[in-house]
């Protein structure tokens, strides 16, 4: 229960977030309902995809994550 809880309290400010960054300007209800739909289906599907793949999932956020890294390095360090 305590994870629904805080899927819907990070879900509102989510809603709040994403509709800033897509330059969006929803009534505030609206806002708050499309965030806490969004964190739950976002979980949701995360939760599924950590059952199903197991450490295939977590092998796939390293390769992620080192990306990013990389990416930062050539266009941060790099191009000293």
């Amino acid at each position: 229960m305590t994870g629904i809880l805080a899927l819907v309290v990070i879900g509102a400010a989510a809603g709040f977030l994403a509709t800033r960054l897509m330059g969006m300007d929803l009534p505030l209800i609206n806002t708050v309902a499309i965030g806490i739909i969004g964190a739950l289906l976002g979980g949701f599907v995360l939760r599924l995809g950590l059952a199903v793949l197991g450490a295939a999932a977590g092998f796939v956020g390293a390769v992620i994550g080192a990306l990013v890294l990389l990416w930062a390095y050539k266009t941060f360090i790099a191009n000293r």
